[in-house]
């Protein structure tokens, strides 16, 4: 971060603190959210993963023999599995774009309204530099690029 940000040379806004204490809620409970969102998808995951599962098991039975039609519902089900794994990189945006945010929500508070003694200052992580940890836009069998 530049320096000469916080310097007290450099231009300051004054805002009310309750606008600054509203600002910085509303950061922290959209950090709450993602939060849930992510075990959300999570859980939705581990879900179509277990039905895919026992649907691929059931269309390996060499009972069914093969045909045209069977090996290409068996070619789709696998290309849905493989490209479930955009819950991965959901995931690594979600976490990102949280920490981000709380930084931010922390700063706020910090800049504006200062620490008072004996009050402990919240670790937050140095924002990541990266604008976005995951630079996939499309999902191919083997393509994935994650960092």
């Amino acid at each position: 971060m530049d320096p000469s940000l916080t310097s007290p040379t450099a231009p300051a806004v004054q805002l009310p603190v309750m606008l600054v204490a509203e600002v910085q809620d509303s950061l922290l409970v959209v950090v709450h959210d993602l939060t849930r969102l992510d075990g959300l998808l999570a859980h939705t995951m581990e879900n179509l993963m277990e039905r895919f599962t026992t649907a691929s098991a059931n269309l390996a039975s060499p009972a069914l023999g093969s045909s045209y039609e069977l090996d290409q519902v068996r070619s789709a089900l696998h290309s849905a599995v493989t490209e479930l794994q955009f819950q991965d990189m959901a995931s690594q945006l979600i976490v990102h774009t949280s920490k981000i945010l709380q930084g931010c929500a922390y700063r706020l508070a910090s800049e504006s309204m200062g620490s008072e003694d004996g009050e402990a200052v919240p670790f937050v992580e140095e924002v990541p530099e990266r604008p976005n940890p995951v630079t996939q836009d499309e999902m191919d069998a083997g393509s994935i690029e994650l960092f």
